[in-house]
């Protein structure tokens, strides 16, 4: 057989595999739909959006995924079709912090996929009453940085919030030099979020190190600052990119090539357990000596997983702290659920925030 014949043989075999896969996808959706109408048929008013068991079900697929596929392309795919099912009932409402081309936009359509309806918000706090008054039906703000540390504006919310952990997304930051200019010589001014600007300082030393930099308020506003005016660039992402429709002019501009966000989404329920979960606490106790070893104990001893801690200012007094606490594990596993109970007692605050599915890609 020829090439061209061999050519010719791959070709209808994908001809073939693509029709299969538009027919399974149909009755995926189908499925989708027949689960809506029996829910509703039986009265069931809980939430069509089942953050463990589209864990569960994105598990599942990497742990079948043998390539030549990596592991995050096959559940982008996944969540994109379980994206698109679920948006045949109703579309999800997501609050973010905007506006529109921030990377928590970007975090956002990672965890829900593409058939959401995005909500670009000014402010964290401003995300946390959107979800609060039922405007929308989940959010997604940034909680911790790998080089820049915590946000501590989003831990404060929990303070006075009712609103739970529902899941976490962990997006791998990359930032871009994006604008109207054929190259970086032509550049005479950066807009870009601060931390993005520390986070490439090291590059635009070496390559731009004459060039005035402007920190705003978000990389979104960059990059719309950058549209606007002849001469300036923006850092950004590659959602900011596409959206404001900017080139790229240099890309992976940052200096360390690891850096991550962690984001949480925030919703108004508890989850139930997806078998692979974290668990986020809120406590406190009184400023004496020792306090905060009798907190660390109840976890320490049934031998959970303590992931992190951070303390913050709890602003009912001077010199008064809270804890905010991740472990490993799901708020009803019987060891997780002894352990809590003891850690209550030994409080003065104690609340749980979240159990919720680990992020999986």
């Amino acid at each position: 057989m020829s090439e061209l014949e061999q050519l010719h043989v791959v070709r209808e075999r994908i001809d073939t595999l693509d029709q299969q896969i538009q027919e399974l996808i149909c009755e995926r959706a189908r499925c989708a739909q027949q689960i809506a109408i029996i829910k509703q048929s039986v009265g069931d008013s809980s939430d069509f959006y089942r953050p463990e068991r589209e864990a569960q079900i994105l598990r599942r697929v990497i742990e079948r995924n043998r390539g030549p596929l990596s592991n995050e392309d096959m559940g982008r795919l996944f969540r994109e079709i379980m994206s698109t099912c679920l948006a045949l009932e109703e579309p999800l409402q997501i609050a973010f912090l905007g506006p529109e081309g921030t990377f928590t936009q970007a975090a956002a359509l990672k965890h829900f996929g593409n058939s959401i309806e995005t909500i670009p918000l000014r402010a964290i706090d401003e995300v946390f009453r959107e979800v609060e008054s039922d405007a929308a039906d989940y959010g997604v703000v940034p909680v911790e940085n790998s080089t820049e540390g915590v946000v501590n504006h989003t831990l404060d919310m929990f303070l006075q919030s009712p609103l739970k952990i529902c899941g976490e997304v962990q997006l791998r930051i990359h930032h871009h030099l994006i604008g109207y200019i054929e190259s970086i010589h032509q550049v005479h001014r950066i807009y870009s979020h601060q931390q993005s600007l520390a986070q490439c300082r090291e590059w635009l030393d070496l390559n731009l190190p004459d060039v005035e930099r402007v920190p705003v308020g978000s990389n979104g506003e960059a990059a719309q600052l950058a549209r606007a005016e002849s001469g300036a660039a923006a850092i950004a992402g590659q959602c900011a990119a596409d959206i404001y429709q900017l080139p790229i002019v240099a890309a992976n501009i940052e200096d360390e090539p690891n850096n991550t966000t962690r984001f949480l989404i925030i919703g108004t329920r508890f989850v139930p357990p997806s078998d692979d979960d974290k668990t986020t606490l809120l406590v406190s106790s009184p400023n004496r000596p020792g306090s905060l070893y009798r907190l660390l104990e109840p976890i320490a001893r049934p031998g959970l997983s303590m992931t992190r801690i951070e303390s913050r200012p709890s602003r009912r007094g001077m010199w008064d702290y809270v804890f905010f606490i991740d472990l490993e594990g799901h708020m009803e596993n019987e060891s997780m659920a002894k352990a809590l109970e003891d850690l209550r007692q030994e409080a003065s605050l104690f609340r749980v925030l979240g159990s919720y599915p680990r992020g999986i890609i």
